[in-house]
């Protein structure tokens, strides 16, 4: 037996399917001063609400809340069921320092303490 639903119906299952993807994640995206909500993430980059996304291209910054993740450049692919898929073409990870341009030898420890008699 076939159900058929009208086109409100399947329309409200379309939109509520559309706000279980978004409340999942915390990821975002920021580029351009603004910042768009990623619905999916995946290997090769994201998807992001077709409605409200731009058609980026470039540089872009990913977030998890408010925690810069990583830098990544961009492109966006194609749309697929109302998502605009981005696919990266270079993704660096943030770091909270700044890179060494020498050989860091392990830590030592500053005194040894003697051994108890």
């Amino acid at each position: 037996m076939d159900t058929f639903f009208s086109a409100e119906v399947q329309a409200g299952f379309e939109a509520a399917r559309k706000k279980a993807l978004k409340q999942r994640h915390r990821l975002r995206v920021e580029a351009g001063g603004f910042s768009v909500r990623v619905v999916r993430f995946l290997d090769d980059g994201f998807t992001l609400d077709a409605e409200t996304a731009p058609r980026l291209r470039g540089l872009v910054n990913l977030y998890d809340g408010s925690k810069h993740i990583s830098e990544c450049l961009v492109v966006a692919t194609d749309e697929e069921d109302g998502e605009m898929h981005y696919e990266f073409k270079r993704a660096t990870p943030v770091a909270d320092q700044p890179p060494v341009d020498y050989y860091k030898a392990e830590p030592t420890p500053a005194g040894l303490l003697g051994r108890p008699n």
